[in-house]
């Protein structure tokens, strides 16, 4: 079986001969562009009607397909990536996690947001001071239980 890194390799080779966008992709899969790039690129997986979508769109064999399916063990690098927009956003984290951990518990209680209950959308506002990325994350308000 084709392994989650040859599988990437595979459709990012494929993506660059087609001239194909994430967006693009994620419009044959019938699924938001965020969810598929990531599934794409190992981190998710696909029904099998949606990876044959993405695997026909992309001119790949079945072998892809199947990878696209395969449950992903959901690891990085521990240490703090060196890429720089990686990097950013773990410096973000670490500078408004623990503001946004005690938002999300003054609003909600005491609890989490959940990752798998979740949505994100990756957008672009023009503007004339330079253009703007704008990440919004949505996740379902997990509470924590005593037993």
């Amino acid at each position: 079986m084709m392994t989650k890194i040859e599988m990437t390799e595979a459709i990012i080779l494929a993506k660059s001969e087609k001239g194909a966008s994430w967006g693009s992709i994620a419009e044959a899969a019938g699924l938001s562009e965020v969810f598929v790039t990531s599934a794409c690129l190992g981190m998710n997986s696909l029904k099998p009607d949606v990876a044959d979508k993405v695997a026909a769109y992309l001119g790949l064999d079945a072998s892809v397909s199947t990878a696209l399916q395969a449950f992903p063990m959901k690891t990085w690098e521990k240490a703090v990536p060196t890429d720089p927009l990686i990097y950013r956003l773990y410096e973000i984290v670490g500078v408004y996690g623990p503001t946004m951990k005690e938002l999300i518990h003054e609003k909600f209680g005491d609890g989490i947001m959940s990752a798998i209950d979740f949505s994100m959308d990756i957008d672009k506002e023009v503007n004339p001071a330079g253009d703007r990325v704008v990440i919004t994350m949505n996740g379902k308000f997990l509470p924590y239980k005593a037993w």
